[in-house]
């Protein structure tokens, strides 16, 4: 029934673009396997998202026959990754989240979205990378909600043109989410509330992104630079959002050539000072029922 091609690293030139630019610091096996991985997650992305028609079904089948049938490809993936398979089920379940009109209500929703879409990818890439240490699975969720919560920043917009808006409801008071022209139509006092917003996120991935840097002790040490740039790399994205003080953008924040050549630069530099820097995990969500596996 799930009929991909896992590409090593084709999908991951094409649209990881970021990541694909951290994973020239990745050892040769790691840089594959991550790049199998953004395949599969690819895949089911695109299913979730490309398509006008609900792809409920489809998704609830590809979840059954996760739990049932161990000789599909992404089962044996994951199991050769030694990949718990509820971890990818969650996933799953956050593509059948998007199948619906969007409306996030507030920041734990925002939270619980962002945890199964991207820091399950986290965890997963987290075991790719060979860390065993159980105290790095909450690090490793962390610093992938905190990817997605620079998405979300980024995709406002886009996202709305969708029919999603993870803005939380209670940080845009006044701007209605029963239709999307907020979001669409210039207005400079609606424009500061959806602006204040996104910073908003921005400032809450931040905390996300500095429990995710408090697991990098328990990297191997080959690719640890590599998840540092790629997380330096993602961060600046947001970053160059709040930058642009009192502007909210309806199109896509990217980051040029020479603002990643930077951004690296400066990661590799601060690499160095990793052990001094004495990153403290900081409790700022609940605990998750997968976080151990």
């Amino acid at each position: 029934m799930i009929d991909l091609e896992l590409n090593s690293s084709k999908d991951l030139k094409r649209e990881g673009k970021s990541f694909y630019w951290a994973s020239f610091f990745l050892p040769k096996n790691s840089k594959k396997k991550a790049g199998i991985l953004y395949s599969i997650c690819r895949y089911f992305d695109d299913i979730a998202d490309k398509y006008s028609e609900d792809q409920t079904h489809y998704l609830k089948d590809t979840i059954e026959e996760i739990k049932k049938n161990k000789n599909n490809k992404v089962n044996i993936f994951l199991q050769k990754s030694k990949i718990n398979n509820s971890i990818f089920i969650d996933l799953i379940e956050g593509f059948i989240l998007d199948q619906q009109k969007i409306r996030i209500q507030n920041k734990e929703e925002l939270i619980k979205y962002s945890y199964h879409v991207a820091g399950t990818v986290g965890l997963m890439m987290s075991k790719i990378i060979g860390v065993k240490h159980k105290k790095a699975a909450r690090s490793a969720i962390d610093l992938g909600i905190g990817m997605q919560l620079t998405n979300i920043a980024r995709d406002v917009y886009e996202d709305s043109k969708m029919n999603r808006i993870y803005l939380p409801a209670n940080w845009i008071p006044d701007i209605s989410l029963k239709n999307l022209t907020d979001l669409h139509n210039k207005s400079a006092e609606k424009d500061e509330r959806i602006l204040n917003a996104i910073h908003e996120v921005i400032s809450l991935s931040d905390k996300f992104y500095k429990n995710g840097f408090a697991g990098l002790k328990y990297i191997p040490l080959s690719t640890r630079l590599g998840i540092f740039i790629a997380a330096n790399v993602y961060r600046g994205i947001g970053i160059k959002i709040k930058s642009n003080k009192k502007k909210y953008f309806r199109e896509r924040v990217y980051l040029n050539l020479l603002e990643k050549s930077l951004i690296t630069v400066k990661s590799i530099l601060l690499f160095i000072f990793i052990p001094f820097m004495k990153y403290e995990y900081q409790k700022i969500r609940d605990n998750l029922p997968n976080e151990n596996f």
